[in-house]
């Protein structure tokens, strides 16, 4: 009887420590999260990807603490698709969300990334640019623009002058004799503004996260930070230009006939020749680009150095991207929407507490983020989510869970795989407005495109073979099974 006793007492205390211990696990568990994505920035602009010219000591600090991607992809190459695709866990063929709408509609009442974090229990935010918002318009206005209420406990929108900001500024954009003023709009201007950080929306951006990482420290929050530069307007307060002056900045290497062997759909919406940009402007442009960046980095450090005096970079999880990268000059394409490597890959760096730092040249996807986050926050990871869970990629940063990305440009209708070796491009479903292949090993630069010799036929077939079966994977989903 003793010994039975005994035995039912040593059961009880062995479940009694599990569920201890179990409890424990899930408080560990319930890390914070800090979102931070920049608009229209390119790798390429960052010390921490290899740039020698432009400065980024800020985001070179969390990359020296986190995983630094290399070869991370968007789902849509400009700013409405690729948003409403990463916080929904749809691709944007999925939801049908092409252009700059909420996917709300299309979600139905399935929870966004975020609203995911808010229905678990996290206190939810967003301050300025998560889902769409129009930028110089919405930002001018301090309107929502596609946001999405359901997803936040608050927001918060920050208004900023824009290119109406007092300073010297410049009309770059098909402005050949100089004579047209600083305009509004998705132009190309360049502001060297008067004032602060404070001025600016993103000033004002890094401002209230500090004020948020401070009042909720005490709470699991998700927290997102949308700083809207590096995109045009190239606006930032005047110290920030004096690194860049535009007379040293170089241009990307511009190769005679560039352009004749890629389909008239693979020419990117804004070049140096529609754009009517001389060297001179080009130059400019180069440099108010890096200027927006290191104004936009020096505000991600302030965000940072709020969660350490918080106290909680050890509760935190951190990530830094890009809504998708940006032209600036190679093959003389500027901005977004290109396929093209500098317009489809962007930075992406996760920090995790423990988690040793490291470089990943594995693919991966923004799709990746939902699964991911949740999964290393111990919260459930909904079976109809498209990106894949690549946490294993943050122990192991030789681990892959992917073949190649997938990509898109919305209304232009093109698509591209990129697997490790190869990117392919193609223009209309059917390919009726031309391919493209590149060899990445070899031509790193895209300069040749071999989708029209013969020798490379099969590997073409394999692509649209493969496309084909991405596309069906795509959209047999559950929002159009039910």
């Amino acid at each position: 009887m003793k010994f039975r006793f005994c035995v039912v007492l040593f059961l009880m205390l062995v479940s009694y420590c599990g569920m201890t211990l179990q409890t424990e696990a899930a408080e560990r568990q319930k890390l914070n999260v800090l979102f931070i994505i920049s608009d229209d920035l390119t790798s390429t602009a960052l010390s921490c990807y290899g740039s020698k010219v432009c400065k980024t000591p800020n985001i070179d600090r969390l990359a020296a603490r986190g995983v630094r991607f290399t070869r991370a992809y968007c789902q849509g190459t400009f700013c409405g698709p690729s948003r409403a695709s990463f916080m929904s866990g749809y691709y944007p063929h999925a939801t049908g969300v092409l252009n700059y709408v909420s996917p709300r509609k299309a979600i139905g009442d399935r929870e966004t990334w975020a609203q995911h974090f808010k229905n678990s229990g996290y206190y939810s935010a967003r301050v300025s640019k998560i889902y769409h918002m129009g930028v110089p318009g919405g930002i001018e206005e301090g309107s929502d623009g596609a946001d999405d209420p359901a997803s936040w406990t608050e927001r918060f929108n920050s208004q900023g002058p824009e290119w109406k900001a007092p300073g010297d500024g410049e009309t770059l954009e098909r402005n050949p004799d100089g004579k047209k003023p600083v305009v509004g709009g998705n132009t190309f201007v360049v502001v060297e503004a008067d004032g602060d950080d404070l001025v600016h929306s993103d000033g004002k951006t890094a401002a209230k996260a500090c004020e948020l990482i401070q009042k909720h420290k005490e709470e699991p929050f998700f927290l997102g930070v949308g700083f809207v530069r590096p995109h045009v307007p190239f606006v930032s307060p005047r110290p920030y230009y004096e690194p860049y002056p535009f007379d040293e900045m170089i241009l990307p290497l511009k190769l005679k006939g560039d352009w004749d062997d890629i389909p008239k759909a693979g020419i990117n919406y804004k070049t140096s020749k529609n754009m009517q940009m001389d060297i001179r402007r080009q130059k400019k442009a180069v440099g108010g680009y890096y200027a927006s960046v290191a104004f936009m980095d020096a505000q991600v450090g302030k965000v940072l150095d709020a969660l350490e005096q918080a106290g909680l970079n050890d509760k935190t999880i951190v990530i830094f991207t890009s809504d998708h990268g940006y032209h600036l000059g190679e093959h003389d394409f500027w901005a977004k929407v290109s396929l093209h490597e500098e317009s489809a890959k962007v930075p992406l760096i996760i920090s995790v507490p423990g988690k040793k730092p490291a470089v990943c040249h594995s693919l991966a996807e923004l799709l990746d983020l939902y699964p991911t986050i949740s999964s290393l926050c111990g919260l459930n990871v909904p079976d109809r989510l498209q990106g894949k869970n690549i946490s294993a990629m943050l122990d192991n940063p030789c681990h892959s869970v992917r073949d190649f990305a997938f990509s898109m440009n919305g209304q232009w209708k093109g698509f591209l795989l990129r697997d490790e070796k190869w990117a392919y491009m193609q223009y209309n479903e059917d390919a009726s407005r031309g391919i493209e292949l590149f060899d990445m090993e070899k031509d790193p630069n895209q300069y040749t495109n071999l989708a029209e010799l013969p020798e490379y036929s099969n590997i073409v077939a394999k692509f649209r073979k493969k496309f084909t079966a991405k596309m069906k994977e795509v959209r047999d989903n559950d929002l159009a099974r039910n």
